[in-house]
Order: structure tokens, then sequence, then C-alpha cells
């Protein structure tokens, strides 16, 4: 019998590539969305139209009932927690919404894991904002961007510090996901992930910056950089995410319970202005025209790096694909697909 995969916010980014990869490995795919998300719908056509068993549910995190009788009647092998509400902007506006979903949300799908079917695997999809500004961390300016001064990444042994309601509630389910192994022995792991890119990913500008600037850069609209455009992220091809999935679930004796920083490391950092818009003119051997810069926002880091140390040491996993190989691939996807992007509406062409 085929092994069965649910993945919740299984129409997004990372659940369309997630669902994609799958179904190629001969899974029955269960994907379960609202639908809320720009894009999403898009996404869901494109994955109705590949071969294999995919079976997708409407419905919402929120609802645990719903969830409950997911969990009975699929009996899903693997679980890929990925249904959030993904914008800082967001949470601050909207904070009992934010915490409906991510922080209730998760509880409901630990629940439902632990009802319906609790032999099956679970991957929490977390976040680096976990770890908040990490202000005592000295870093220092250079041309085109910061650096740390002492350090290379940030390990999972640095102490959580939750800013900003996002950071509050994905932060409660990043600690529910641990302690639900701890208490009721589930196999449950958590993945801090940094700045995930690829394709499908239809990029707002407060999630999803790399698909956001190559929109803007390929439709030929303005920009506006908050803060110096020095500030530095990780960056992690989705590609190298759902194979880290894979490894981490295939060693799940020895990552339950445990959380692991996930992102490209010292190696696969950009600028998220400075070196990112450099790669972009590379590649479509044109400039950006109409660039703007505004005040910081709160809470904003100068740089954050994952120490992917551990993720190699326990699952054997490191990146492969370096910030000019991926990028590039994002750019020609969007590039191929403007038409798909703007029916999302994330935003009209001037």
């Amino acid at each position: 019998m085929a092994k069965k995969i649910l993945i919740t916010g299984g129409c997004g980014f990372i659940g369309t590539n997630a669902a994609s990869y799958y179904l190629k490995k001969g899974y029955k795919v269960i994907s379960f969305d609202n639908l809320s998300r720009p894009g999403a719908k898009q996404n869901l056509a494109w994955l109705k139209k590949q071969k294999g068993n995919f079976v997708f549910i409407k419905g919402d995190i929120r609802d645990d009932k719903k969830l409950l009788e997911i969990f009975k009647k699929y009996k899903p092998d693997l679980v890929l927690a990925l249904a959030a509400q993904v914008a800082m902007t967001t949470s601050v506006e909207n904070p009992r919404y934010d915490f409906e979903v991510n922080a209730l949300g998760t509880l409901n799908t630990l629940e439902a894991l632990r009802n319906g079917y609790p032999k099956a695997s679970l991957l929490f999809s977390s976040t680096n904002k976990v770890y908040g500004e990490m202000a005592d961390i000295p870093v220092v300016e250079k041309k085109g961007r910061y650096i740390y001064k002492n350090i290379e990444g940030i390990s999972e042994k640095y102490p959580l510090d939750f800013h900003g309601p996002y950071g509050v509630s994905k932060g409660t389910g990043d600690q529910y996901t641990i302690d639900y192994a701890r208490i009721y022995g589930l196999n449950t792991v958590v993945f801090r992930q940094s700045c995930i890119y690829g394709p499908h990913q239809f990029g707002i500008e407060d999630q999803g910056w790399i698909a956001w600037f190559c929109n803007r850069h390929i439709l030929d609209m303005p920009i506006t950089i908050y803060g110096d455009g020095k500030q530095v992220r990780d960056t992690l091809f989705i590609d190298d995410l759902i194979r880290a999935y894979d490894l981490a679930v295939k060693n799940i004796k020895k990552t339950r319970g445990r959380a692991y920083n996930v992102g490209g490391g010292p190696n696969f950092s950009l600028s998220i202005y400075w070196e990112l818009a450099d790669l972009l003119e590379k590649i479509s051997g044109k400039k950006y025209k109409d660039v703007s810069f505004s005040n910081w926002r709160p809470g904003d880091q100068k740089i954050y790096i994952s120490d992917i140390s551990k993720a190699k040491k326990d699952f054997g996993w490191s990146p492969k694909i370096s910030p000019k190989e991926g990028v590039k691939k994002l750019y020609t996807w969007i590039s191929q697909n403007k038409n798909l992007i703007l029916s999302a509406g994330v935003f009209k062409p001037r």
C-alpha cells in the first residue's frame, strides 16, 4: 500500500512543492488548505494536473473537529504542518487571528495527531523569529552587508526570545510540537526555517522577499527598501528544504522531539537589496529603475544566518543549491508565469 502524507497549508508555496515531490515518490497526498493566501488557488489548479494520487480538502486548522476526522479517515504516515499566518504586519494588526491560526491551529493539529493517528511522524514549520532581535550579538557593517563579529551563525542553543505577535504565536507552536514528543511520545520535529524561496512562491512584501524582489524587477515596478538594504539573511532553495524534510523523517528516531535551524547557512546568504539586486541585474541584464529607501521597520534584524551543523550531524543534510543557481530558477519561473502571478492579485502592474 502506498504511503500517505497529509500537508496542512498544502496549496501554499512550500506545501505545493512538497506535494509535487511526494506525488512523484508514489505517496497518496492529502492537501488541506483554506485557499486564503494569494496564489493558493493557482497552485491547487497546478497540483490537480500532476500525475499521482492527489486529494484536496478545503478547510482551516482552526477547525479541530475537521482535522480529527481527516487523521482518523486517512491515517497519514507523515504530516507536514505548514499552514500558518505568515506576515508580521498582519500579526500586529490582528493578533487574535494570528494566535488562532499559528498557536491554536498548531495545537489542534497536534491533538488530531495524538487522538486520530499517533503513529504518524509530524514536522512543524517554525521560524528563526523565535530567537527575537538577538541584539546582544555584535554585528559589523561592511560594504553591501552586515556580518557577525564573532560567530558564523545562530545555533539552536541560542535563547528563545519571542518578539511580536507573530514570533509569539509561532514560538508557541514550536514549543508545543517539541513537548508533544516529550509528554505524549509522538514523532514530532521542529524546523526553524530561514528565507525559503523557489517556484510557486507568490511573494508579498512581508513574506517571500526574494520572490517579491523578482516580481517587481520583472514587471518594472518601484521598490521600497526599509533600512539600508544591507540586512543579511541566509537563503534556502525549496528543493533543499524538501530534501531536509525527507531526511529528518527517515531518521525520526534521532530527530523526534528536537528543533533544527534549517537555512542556507553562512555560505548561502545574501544582503536583501545590494547583493540580491546585483544578482538579479546579472540574471536579467537590466538595472533596477525605481528604488527608494525608508525607515527601518521595528524588530528588523540586521543579520540572521542559521548555524545548520546540527541538521548535518543528526540526519546528514546540507544545502546544495546556491543563491546564484536558485534565484535564477525562481526568476525564470516568474518570468514564465507573469500572468499567473498577476491573476493571484498580489499586486497590479503600473
